[in-house]
C-alpha cells in the first residue's frame, strides 16, 4: 500500500468520516433486461462515473454541507487516479483514500432499465479491500461527530470501526458480512438499509416499512431507517415509528438514490438536525436524483 500522507491543505477536522469502498460505475441503459443466449442492445451508449457506496455517500455529505473524509483505496490504475480526482472535485477530503500499488480498482456494471430500476453487479478487487490497520490508522488520527461505515466490509474492518469509534453517532448500512451477523448491530446508534435488504436480515419482507424499521431496531441499534423507494422512508427509535412519504416524480434512475440519501442523512445528524426532519431533508435529497 502507499505510503500514507496527510493532506495538509485539508485543516478543518472533518465532520463526517465514511468507512467503505469506491469504485468504477459503467452504467447501459437497455430497453429489456437480456434474454439468456440473445443480445440485448443498450438504448445509449455506456457511460464511466465514478462510484461505489461510499464514495457516492461522500460526495453527497459533501454537497450537503458537511467536510466529509473518505476512508477506502483504490487501485493505482487510471481509474483510481480518476476516482480520487471525482473526491477531491467534490470537496472530499482525499487523506486516506489510498491508492493500492499494482492493483486494479474494481468495477460495477449498472444495468437501467427503462423503468428506472437498477441491476448491478459489483466486481470487487480484492487488494483494495480495507484492512483492520487501515482503519485504526485512520480513526486514531481522525474525530467527527458522525461516522458511517458499511457493514459489509471485511470482518475486521469493521469491527476496528467499533472498536475505535469516538464518534457521538455511529452509522452502518447494507447487510452485515455474514461473519459478523445482525449482532453487529447492537453497536449502532443508527442502521439505515433498504426493503430488499431489511428482508435479508429479518429472513420475510414485510409491505410495510414502518415495520421493518421496529424490527430492525429492536435487534440493537438505538434507532433504524428503511428507505422504500418511490414511497419515501420509514424510521423508528424508541419514542416514534413512522413513514415520511416522498413526492411523486418520474424516475429516470435509481441508481446511487440510496447513498445520496444516507450521505444527506449523515450531513444533517452532525448538523444537530432531529432525527425525523433529517430523514425527509434524505428523502428531499434521494428524490431530486432519480429525476434528475
Amino acid at each position: 500500500m502507499t505510503d500514507h500522507q496527510p493532506d495538509e491543505t485539508y485543516s478543518s477536522p472533518p465532520q463526517v468520516i465514511v468507512v467503505g469502498r469506491a469504485n468504477i460505475d459503467i452504467t447501459v441503459r437497455t430497453p429489456q433486461r437480456p434474454q439468456p443466449g440473445r443480445t440485448t442492445f443498450a438504448s445509449a451508449p455506456a457511460t464511466t462515473t465514478a462510484g461505489g457506496k461510499s464514495l457516492n455517500q461522500a460526495r453527497a455529505a459533501a454537497g450537503a454541507g458537511a467536510r466529509t473524509t473518505l476512508v477506502a483505496n483504490a487501485g493505482t490504475d487510471e481509474w483510481g487516479t480518476f476516482l480520487r480526482r471525482a473526491l477531491t472535485d467534490a470537496g472530499v477530503d482525499v487523506s486516506y483514500f489510498q491508492l493500492v500499488p499494482s492493483a486494479p480498482t474494481g468495477v460495477a456494471i449498472v444495468e437501467v432499465t427503462p423503468d428506472a430500476e437498477n441491476h448491478i453487479v459489483l466486481a470487487l478487487s480484492p487488494a483494495t479491500e480495507l484492512t483492520a490497520d487501515h482503519v485504526c490508522e485512520a480513526l486514531r488520527r481522525l474525530q467527527a461527530p458522525t461516522v458511517l461505515t458499511q457493514l459489509d466490509l471485511p470482518p475486521d474492518a469493521v469491527n476496528a470501526v467499533i472498536r475505535h469509534r469516538r464518534a457521538q453517532t455511529l452509522i452502518g448500512n447494507l447487510v452485515p458480512h455474514a461473519a459478523l451477523g445482525s449482532s453487529v448491530l447492537a453497536a449502532l446508534d443508527l442502521f439505515v438499509c433498504n426493503e430488499h435488504e431489511a428482508a435479508a436480515i429479518l429472513g420475510r419482507h414485510h409491505a410495510d416499512p414502518t415495520i421493518a424499521a421496529q424490527e430492525l431496531r429492536e435487534l440493537g441499534s438505538r434507532a433504524a431507517v428503511v428507505t422504500a423507494g418511490a414511497r419515501g422512508a420509514a424510521y423508528s427509535t424508541a419514542e416514534h415509528t413512522l413513514l415520511v412519504p416522498a413526492p411523486h416524480v418520474h424516475a429516470t434512475d435509481t441508481t446511487g438514490a440510496g447513498d445520496h440519501f444516507l450521505g444527506t442523512l449523515a450531513a444533517r445528524l452532525t448538523q444537530n438536525t432531529p432525527l425525523g426532519q433529517a430523514v425527509a431533508d434524505a428523502v428531499s435529497a434521494a428524490t431530486a436524483v432519480v429525476r434528475a
